[in-house]
């Protein structure tokens, strides 16, 4: 299945929180190097990202307006993950009392709310495979930290 929308405008990485305290990304360190994939976003990989997943995913016309009904497109924040040497994100996604919150008027069943939580999974890490495979060349930014032992060989 094709979605044929526009594409929404890449989220702002500069006000988000510690990517060490989402409960869904175990990330160490703390140079998550937001600027530069932010950069990269606006260069065309959030492009890039957005036309491959558009291209498949299972998302109609009116689930996409929910997600951007929500801003949701806006919420996702990228970060790198020194540790693992890889982009992690975080996705938005509708919560599980949507309806006792009446969170949106258009949103009538478990299946609306699990395919757009699943196509945002499926689009962030699209993102991130984007960024990784086609705009970041950070090898060689490892630096070892000076207080490790010597070893004989």
């Amino acid at each position: 299945m094709s979605l044929d929308v526009d594409e929404p405008s890449p989220p702002s990485l500069s006000t988000k929180v510690d990517a060490s305290q989402y409960e869904d990304a175990d990330v160490q360190g703390d140079d998550y190097r937001r600027d530069e994939l932010e950069e990269y976003l606006e260069d065309g990989a959030w492009a890039d990202a957005f036309d491959e997943w558009a291209a498949h995913t299972d998302l109609d016309e009116d689930e996409y307006a929910i997600a951007q009904d929500l801003d949701m497109f806006e919420e996702f924040d990228f970060f790198w993950d020194s540790f693992a040497d890889r982009v992690g994100y975080h996705a938005p996604g509708i919560p599980e009392d949507w309806k006792a919150r009446e969170y949106h008027p258009d949103i009538d069943s478990w299946n609306t709310v699990s395919g757009i939580n699943a196509a945002m999974t499926e689009f962030g890490q699209i993102v991130c495979d984007v960024l990784e495979d086609n705009y970041i060349d950070w090898e060689g930014d490892y630096e070892a930290p000076d207080d490790l032992p010597d070893f004989e060989t």
